[in-house]
């Protein structure tokens, strides 16, 4: 999944045995890997802010430890333009700096994958980094052609926030329909009941999901057959156009990439985000560090979430399962070490970090790390059980490039017809997953 964030690159350097600090700097800043005296470099790149700090200590820490001659530089890359950056890096020769280990959304890791940037895994290595511990959909994400070639990192699930302060004494829906009529009965002039961006294609999809429809499946024959039309499609997008038209006040054009604005000005119920978006609603008003202000001592302070309700009371909705994977360059000249750098990060101590910060870790016996008696972590693990994924495809990645989906849902949200969007939709994504099948 895709993250919009503004471009912000930090390094933090293990030298031998020294760690060094964080600090800003331009993308594949560094020792160089070859000549001279100076060691052997290897590089990580992370996408965004969402691996925490102290999962880098670790990883610096324990490669330093197992590795003292050899110099570990951690870089955070943008979300933004991602695959862009990480297609020309990767296939840019040896003049230029490149990355060893590299973090991807899961739906971006196909288009890698069959653009032979990333290294296979070998079953001997698939076996040892969790084989099937780790979370199946993320290992079908960045496999190809029948080869892995990318590994969960962690995952996220979409969960809907509230705050009790204005949610009021109205109970909290139990099923899917009871979140819309709520959100449609809250919803004023000012005020969105749910605040749901017209191309805001993540929390859309899984009303189309939980009503029978689906994205695209693959025909016997190879080719691929898209239900957005499908009649549990339609009803989907019947359910969130309402939504979007009579619930929410949100513009049609926006994608929902900022959620903590309305939510912390107190003008939206029901929010559909990310897990690890908690930390920035419960940020401080006034952020020492120069971030994004939370509400932690308004909104935040009695934030609650649910995960995604089913048609049924007790049922969970399928969720669209945001998260990451890494995989390591086809063309590093250093592989045995990109190895151990995934070792490391595949293991027990890192993924339980990961887990102590709210991250589903990608090992699914260490789900339980994730701290239970946090309601909202909680809510997180119960929407990832059944969370699904975009369809396992090289090609994806046009789709997301050309926005069809986001742009047809934005349809909806400016009230077109439900049918005829899902069909011109339907039509959209046959004709560029099937472009030369077979040919």
């Amino acid at each position: 999944m895709k993250k919009s964030s503004r471009l912000l690159v930090v390094a933090a350097t293990v030298a031998f045995a020294a760690l060094a600090g964080c600090a800003p700097g331009p993308a594949g800043a560094g020792p160089s890997a070859s000549g001279g005296d100076r060691p052997t470099t290897v590089r990580v790149w992370l996408a965004g802010q969402d691996t925490p700090q102290a999962a880098i200590d670790h990883l610096t820490r324990t490669f330093a430890r197992e590795h003292p001659d050899v110099e570990l530089l951690v870089e955070r890359q943008s979300w933004n333009g991602l695959v862009e950056v990480l297609t020309e890096r990767l296939s840019g020769g040896t003049h230029r700096v490149a990355p060893d280990v590299v973090e991807m959304g899961n739906t971006q890791s196909a288009a890698l994958d069959a653009g032979g940037l990333l290294a296979p895994i070998t079953p001997e290595q698939y076996e040892e980094l969790g084989g099937d511990d780790l979370l199946p959909g993320f290992v079908e994400a960045g496999t190809y052609d029948g080869v892995r070639y990318a590994l969960p990192y962690y995952a996220g699930s979409r969960v809907i926030f509230y705050s009790e302060q204005l949610l009021g004494d109205r109970p909290v829906p139990q099923t899917l329909d009871e979140l819309v009529e709520t959100a449609v009965s809250m919803r004023t002039a000012e005020f969105s009941g749910m605040w749901m961006p017209g191309r805001d294609w993540y929390s859309a999809l899984p009303f189309i999901w939980e009503n029978g429809g689906y994205v695209a499946e693959r025909r016997d024959d190879g080719t691929w057959d898209a239900g957005f039309s499908s009649p549990g499609g339609i009803e989907g997008m019947r359910q969130v156009q309402r939504l979007m038209t009579a619930a929410s006040n949100a513009p049609a054009g926006d994608d929902g990439t900022d959620l903590v604005q309305p939510f912390c000005a107190g003008v939206a119920g029901f929010v559909s985000a990310p897990t690890w978006m908690r930390w920035e609603i419960q940020a401080p008003e006034e952020p020492e560090d120069g971030g994004v202000p939370g509400c932690a001592s308004t909104y935040g302070k009695d934030l609650r979430a649910i995960p995604l309700p089913g048609s049924e009371p007790g049922e969970v909705a399928p969720v669209f399962a945001g998260g990451s994977n890494i995989a390591m360059a086809e063309e590093s000249p250093n592989p045995e070490l990109a190895y151990e750098v995934m070792r490391i990060m595949l293991g027990d101590e890192y993924q339980t970090i990961l887990a102590e910060n709210g991250l589903i870790p990608g090992r699914r016996s260490l789900a339980d790390a994730v701290d239970q008696s946090d309601p909202i972590a909680a809510a997180g693990v119960a929407a990832a059980q059944g969370a699904r994924l975009t369809p396992a495809t090289p090609k994806w990645g046009d789709i997301e490039d050309h926005g069809i989906i986001p742009a047809a849902f934005a349809r909806l949200a400016r009230g077109a017809d439900p049918v005829t969007v899902a069909q011109d939709l339907d039509a959209q994504i046959e004709s560029m997953l099937n472009w030369r099948v077979g040919g």
